[in-house]
């Protein structure tokens, strides 16, 4: 009962709105271009499937009125697109495309992107998309999600202890047990009426509409929920027959695992090892990944609760766990290197994406778990050698109590010499008794600690999942900078004039050395279009004693740019801008631009 209230505060601290593993790797019209006339459709390509909802596109014309398209649907049928037709006449100026679409492993991805036809329009309305996520819903539908695993680890590894480690008292874990499904039920339940406004990023007042659930469940998340509701009634009727029960056939065995390899499923089947590659090893992989958690950490609360509530546990149970819990991290390290390998996809991306960071710091925290278990291990070894020695006195004080029976009242009676086993017995057995007691709380020690590492162990792991794969990021860097052609450098710069204030993003390309084109678009406070009277841009390099080069920008409608900026060494440049208001009002602001050769 220990993991679960420390799973949930420590989660309860980490939660945060999921990170969709699906990466937009490009778009037709792509960001920021120009066209001479107006596109058909508009057509995004992602780095896995997805699934499209009611409102994946909304499309805004110069005005921000809202431009009537086709229902969403897969380009030529390839799950990895989503696309959308355009009216016929559009006119000319910038539009507008907000999109929010959900990733194969179950995660809404959202964004917008721009393009104009003709040339871009000098508008200073503001961009009218929905918001990307309700941050209620999300942190809501988050927690439901950690708490989830939580009760399924404390349901599975509950279960398989009592069943392969067979503890004296198993009446003690039938809390443990029942406090694990339901809790599982309800975070089951929570995520299915949470899971139509976490799609669409709206209220949770959504959630009560008519047609929310319905649709639910006509998703691949909502299937997989509504499998897991299903699940969880047979293993409450599997339970309620077993109740009492010390021993367990092969039947009953093998009943109990394929629940636990359904309830695993669930998760597998609508999470991010449904897509990708190699889609049926990962799934298998994932599936033994979550039980060989479930088993351990779950068994480690198992473990921890008939410590405490059972005084007269020996070391048989203890060891039987020890052998499970070694077979269950051989489980783990297998299934963790092939799903860091398919997540990471090159070394680089070990230390130059957030994912391969985070799981630096996983494997760290795995190093200190197995230690942890080390530790577990020898206190385990000792209370077994404690009871090996316990039984020899008692062996042999059987024997000497059978040769004094059928010596009668002779001489050579055991009970009646000087090395009486009766005063002996009872010296060594209190010695032995002191002995177990103190090597019980060692023990209670070592899994408590064990049991805190994995706690860290499932908090990165849950931060881990909730990150975009480095593959998926390299793949997606790859498409949208092609080799051999170099990518633009583009820096966001907020400024503040007053109590107004808005940002600049600025472009420069190719961003290297030489002759650089420069395209400055300001936004106002409101996230929309602004124009402002003047803005200006100068480059200095202080390493080089260069500068300030004025990049003469001028503004182009919409935009403020130029052609023939040259920046003529490789180094950190500082960009200096300067964005005038009014009049009398303006503010410079730098910022640090790397050029390359």
């Amino acid at each position: 009962m220990l993991l679960a209230p420390l799973l949930f505060l420590l989660l309860l601290g980490t939660a945060s709105t999921a990170s969709a593993h699906a990466a937009l790797e490009s778009t037709d019209p792509a960001d920021g271009s120009v066209l001479k006339s107006a596109p058909r459709t508009v057509t995004l390509t992602f780095s896995e499937s997805v699934a499209l909802l009611d409102d994946s596109f909304r499309v805004y014309d110069p005005d921000n009125r809202r431009v009537s398209t086709s229902s969403a649907h897969h380009a030529k049928g390839a799950g990895d697109t989503a696309s959308v037709t355009l009216p016929g006449k559009l006119g000319t100026g910038t539009f507008t495309v907000a999109w929010r679409v959900v990733s194969a492993d179950s995660h809404p991805v959202s964004g917008a992107f721009t393009f104009s036809i003709g040339k871009p329009s000098a508008t200073t309305t503001p961009v009218a998309t929905a918001p990307t996520e309700d941050p209620l819903t999300g942190t809501l539908y988050d927690m439901a999600r950690y708490v989830a695993y939580i009760a399924a680890a404390l349901l599975i590894g509950t279960a398989t202890f009592l069943a392969l480690c067979r503890p004296p008292d198993p009446t003690v874990l039938d809390k443990p047990i029942r406090t694990g499904w339901w809790t599982l039920l309800a975070a089951t339940l929570a995520l299915l009426l949470l899971r139509s406004p976490y799609e669409a990023g709206t209220a949770l007042t959504t959630a009560f509409e008519p047609s929310a659930i319905p649709k639910t469940l006509t998703t691949r998340p909502g299937e997989a929920l509504a499998a897991r509701v299903v699940l969880l009634a047979a293993t409450a009727v599997f339970l309620l027959r077993l109740r009492g029960r010390t021993r367990f056939g092969r039947l009953t065995t093998a009943t109990g695992t394929a629940l636990a390899i359904g309830l695993a499923l669930t998760w597998a089947s609508a999470e991010h090892a449904s897509a990708g590659i190699q889609v049926p090893v990962a799934m298998t992989s994932a599936v033994l990944h979550l039980l060989a958690m479930s088993v351990w950490l779950g068994g480690l609360t198992a473990l921890l609760t008939t410590l405490y509530r059972s005084p007269a546990l020996d070391a048989a149970p203890v060891a039987r766990f020890s052998r499970l819990a070694f077979t269950s991290v051989t489980v783990l390290v297998v299934t963790g290197i092939y799903q860091s390998w398919r997540g990471l996809g090159s070394w680089n991306a070990l230390t130059g994406t957030s994912y391969g960071r985070i799981l630096l710091v996983k494997l760290g925290a795995v190093v200190l778990l197995l230690a942890a278990a080390g530790w577990s291990r020898q206190w385990t070894s000792r209370l077994m050698g404690a009871e090996v020695r316990l039984r020899v006195p008692e062996l042999v004080r059987t024997g000497a109590d059978g040769a004094s029976a059928s010596t009668e009242d002779g001489p050579s009676s055991a009970g009646d010499g000087p090395l009486s086993a009766g005063d002996g017995g009872t010296a060594t057995e209190a010695a032995a008794d002191d002995s177990q007691d103190r090597l019980r709380r060692g023990l209670r020690r070592s899994v408590l600690v064990e049991v805190a590492v994995g706690v860290a162990v499932l908090v990165v792991t849950t931060l881990l999942t909730n990150t975009l794969p480095g593959r998926a990021a390299a793949d997606a860097q790859q498409t949208a900078t092609p080799a051999g052609i170099p990518a633009a450098s583009v820096t966001t710069v907020p400024f503040r004039v007053g109590d107004a204030g808005g940002k600049v993003q600025i472009t420069l390309d190719p961003g290297r050395v030489g002759e650089n084109s420069v395209e400055a678009v300001v936004y106002g406070p409101d996230g929309g279009f602004a124009t402002v009277p003047e803005l200006r841009l100068s480059f200095t390099l202080p390493a080089q004693k260069i500068g300030p080069l004025d990049a003469d920008i001028k503004d182009e409608g919409g935009y403020w740019g130029t052609n023939s900026l040259n920046l003529p060494i490789a180094g950190t440049w500082t960009m200096k801008v300067t964005v005038r208001t009014s009049d009398v009002d303006q503010v410079s602001v730098s910022r640090a631009v790397r050029i390359v050769r």
